[in-house]
């Protein structure tokens, strides 16, 4: 029963602090950092502001935090496509890139988060560590994918990596800021074939667009 009962209650601490990083990340989405303030933070996740204290320091931490969460969490979505996939090493890199720019992935509410979370690096060393870590993770991931491709030096694959994740990265931010100004399926094409230029690889013809997936039979002429 101890044991039960102890399971129960780190599960119920968990679930209380995601809720207050969620809540912090609704209200700056809504209305900037300023928005976020701890008596924001308690009432949007139900709580008093004074059990924040219980799960994060400062409130400084609290945002590091969900900014952390924010990032790992377009990592995931992004690496969610890589499931089910076959081996084939072209492939998984063309759907991976694809996927990063299309959503859930891209999308006006995570490029507003990372406006209202990115000016903070500049002045925040403990922001600035959350930043490199989820920087580099995407990156060494977007680089394990690239080796897969075939032999290549590591000095060499790691600046490939940057290279590719720099044009992910521009594409991802005109994408989310104007959602409607690119037609369906540009930017993921337009993605793959920069990527593929800077490896020397046609991604392009690997990549199977969601639109042709979900596209209706047509009808034999009769």
């Amino acid at each position: 029963m101890t044991g039960e009962r102890r399971k129960f209650t780190r599960e119920g601490e968990e679930r209380r602090r995601e809720a207050l990083i969620a809540a912090a990340l609704d209200l700056i989405a809504e209305g900037g950092p300023g928005a976020a303030t701890v008596r924001a933070i308690a009432e949007r996740a139900g709580v008093t502001p004074g059990l924040i204290r219980h799960y994060f320091n400062t409130k400084e931490d609290l945002t590091r935090e969900a900014y952390r969460a924010m990032m790992q969490a377009m990592q995931a979505d992004n690496a969610a496509v890589l499931t089910g996939l076959p081996t084939d090493a072209a492939v998984r890199l063309a759907a991976f890139v694809a996927a990063a720019l299309r959503p859930p992935v891209m999308t006006p509410r995570r490029m507003g988060l990372w406006a209202g979370f990115i000016h903070q690096v500049q002045r925040d060393a403990d922001m600035a560590a959350v930043h490199a870590e989820t920087y580099l993770g995407y990156r060494n991931l977007l680089e394990g994918l690239i080796a897969a491709l075939g032999p290549n030096d590591p000095s060499r694959l790691r600046l490939l990596a940057i290279a590719c994740n720099g044009v992910i990265d521009g594409l991802w931010l005109e994408g989310c800021a104007l959602p409607h100004h690119f037609p369906a399926d540009d930017l993921p094409r337009i993605g793959l074939t920069a990527v593929g230029a800077i490896l020397g690889q046609d991604l392009l013809a690997h990549y199977q667009s969601p639109l042709a997936q979900n596209a209706e039979p047509e009808e034999p002429n009769p």
